[in-house]
């Protein structure tokens, strides 16, 4: 019998990066591995897209557009690079509107992307529609996506392969334009024997000659024999990876999977000597990154909390920035009832995040007491239709804490009337910021808000995470380089750094003296008379609603944070007149630190 030669793209420069170091990596550092990569006759990457777009920006302090025009250069004018669109969210954690949806197809094939994967995470089809006809019109190719996971033991009602096939049912019937099909299992959870009876009746209902791919992660130990399974029902293509960023939350990588179909009718059509070579190409590119221990380990108790390998990293990272990596057991043990109560939606992007940020939020406020945006809006309906109905008693909540009502509008109807959302918005924000006005950057407003509007008016801080001793970047809420103190007085942390007689307190200069003995006229302790605004937990400073010298009510924003990928504004809890205020646009904070104080 005839060799099958399977297809496979090689995911290590995004879902890689995603799944190992928060998709926190530097271009610079990682382009003479996909250099290597091409050497070794790899012609099909990842290149971008996912939160490979967002972090460049919130994290890197590069830009994602850049990063896509020297890809281009590094894999060669003929290979083919794909990104990843999350549906009508395409590259952001909102859904957008119409204009954004068609800028984004369009700016992606302008700086080289040649494929384009589209999903929706609740497989609601009308979030494919349009998207997927924008990929298009924009002369790429265009991957439609299923999007695939095992439930929670113990639960039952969608994600077996009569719902998958419904779904794509639903695709096929809707005329959605497309040139391939994906089943996509982002958190690696789909059982094997689901895979193979999903892609056997995917098969039946193709045209002939349609171009089946399979994408898996490792997380849960069954990648392998996922792939295995989706080639005996008749896929064509599957993802792997290139060590150090394979295995654990990653795709399997190629020599793995080469090995395992030594002997069988498969074959990758790779000499696999080059790819090792590549691979330590690669390893020496990475080595100076800090390898989070999760991502490289199989998680056998992911099936009962499904998380993507790429949400997994990026909120430890969170986590481990926010010093509450202690709580992570507490968060993961929280998912089932999130996702039972939610409506089933898959646990990939956004919706993975929607997942976590309210296990956290139930973890940390209690259960159901605090309802994440994200959550609340999906179980309203306000991102499509979840593949069950939510929780009555969720939705009744959520509604109450969202001041929202639940919607059967479609998501791309409701972006579409929001005149906060849209790419003229973009535009006024950036020229009421004095910055240039180009496609790219409207679009870089639009998808990353308040973050895109930091890195374009140079204000953006790199958060990436290197060992000691490498050329590091100080990850965000790390311990700075400078030297100087944190003093606590009363509860209250000030952060002073001294250099002869001139002394910096939380960013603030001030002449100081120093002599031996206590004076009996000396002053009180700092802010001593003052009421003082905290941080209820470590985050970023977004936004400052306030200057000294304003007068506020209780209840008036003073500071919005960013936490875990939730923006939660900080009230006064009295009124007052802001008398100092002690962080910056773009500050990490600690929990209890103070941010306002109010005479």
């Amino acid at each position: 019998m005839a060799m099958k030669k399977v297809k496979f793209m090689c995911t290590a420069f995004r879902d890689g990066f995603q799944s190992v170091y928060g998709a926190r990596v530097l271009t610079e550092d990682f382009l003479p591995a996909v250099e290597a990569a091409r050497a070794a006759g790899i012609d099909w990457f990842e290149a971008g897209g996912g939160a490979r777009f967002q972090s460049l920006y919130f994290y890197c302090n590069q830009d994602a557009f850049d990063m896509m025009d020297q890809f281009r250069v590094a894999a060669g004018k003929d290979a083919n690079l794909q990104t990843l669109a999350r549906g009508v969210n395409v590259v952001g954690l909102e859904s957008q509107p119409s204009d954004v949806i068609k800028a984004h197809a369009d700016l992606f094939k302008k700086h080289g992307i040649t494929s384009i994967r589209n999903f929706d995470a609740l497989n609601d089809v009308n979030n494919l529609i349009y998207s997927g006809k924008c990929i298009t019109d924009a002369g790429l190719k265009h991957q439609v996506s299923v999007t695939l996971m095992a439930l929670p033991p113990g639960c039952e009602g969608a994600h077996d392969p009569a719902f998958y096939e419904k779904t794509l049912r639903q695709i096929l019937d809707a005329g959605i334009p497309y040139d391939s099909v994906c089943f996509k299992d982002a958190s690696g959870t789909a059982v094997p024997s689901v895979v193979y009876e999903t892609i056997k009746r995917a098969r039946k209902m193709l045209p002939a000659g349609t171009l089946i791919h399979f994408h898996t992660h490792e997380t849960a130990g069954i990648g392998v024999m996922g792939y295995k399974a989706a080639l005996d029902a008749g896929a064509d293509a599957i993802d792997l990876s290139l060590a150090p960023a394979s295995g654990g939350t990653c795709q399997p990588d190629v020599a793995t999977m080469w090995h395992a179909l030594r002997g069988t009718d498969y074959d990758l059509g790779v000499d696999i000597d080059k790819v090792l070579e590549a691979e330590n190409v690669f390893k020496e590119c990475m080595k100076d990154y800090f390898l989070p221990p999760e991502a490289t380990m199989v998680e056998p108790l992911i099936p009962w909390s499904p998380m993507p390998g790429g949400a997994l990293t990026a909120n430890t990272q969170m986590l481990r920035d926010n010093n509450l990596m202690n709580r992570y057991p507490e968060i993961i043990k929280a998912m089932k009832e999130v996702v039972e109560r939610g409506g089933y939606g898959t646990s990939v992007t956004p919706v993975s995040q929607f997942y976590f940020q309210q296990a956290f939020n139930n973890v940390m406020f209690g259960p159901w007491k605090k309802i994440a945006d994200g959550y609340g809006k999906m179980v309203l309906g306000y991102f499509g239709k979840t593949p069950t109905t939510p929780d009555q008693e969720i939705v009744k909540i959520a509604a109450e804490q969202l001041s929202l009502e639940p919607t059967q509008k479609t998501a791309l109807e409701i972006n579409d009337a929001d005149p906060a959302k849209g790419l003229a918005q973009a535009k006024k924000i950036l020229e009421a910021e004095n910055l240039p006005v180009s496609d790219e950057n409207v679009f870089i407003a639009a998808t990353c808000k308040e973050k895109g509007i930091m890195y374009l008016k140079g204000e953006a801080k790199v958060g990436v995470r290197k060992n000691a001793g490498g050329a590091a970047s100080p990850a965000a809420g790390g311990a700075s380089s400078a030297e100087g103190y944190t003093v606590t007085v009363g509860g209250k942390k000030f952060e002073v750094k001294l250099n002869g007689n001139k002394a910096t307190v939380n960013g603030k200069n001030y002449d100081v003296d120093v002599t031996a003995g206590v004076s009996k006229s000396a002053a009180p302790a700092a802010g001593g008379g003052a009421s003082t605004i905290v941080a209820p937990m470590p985050g970023l400073v977004l936004d400052i609603k306030v200057e000294v010298g304003d007068s506020v009510a209780e209840g008036d924003v003073v500071i919005v944070l960013e936490a875990m990928k939730m923006e939660s504004p900080i009230t006064a809890h009295a009124a007052g007149t802001v008398a100092s205020i002690n962080v910056g646009k773009g500050d990490q904070v600690t929990a209890e630190q103070v941010l306002v104080e109010l005479n």
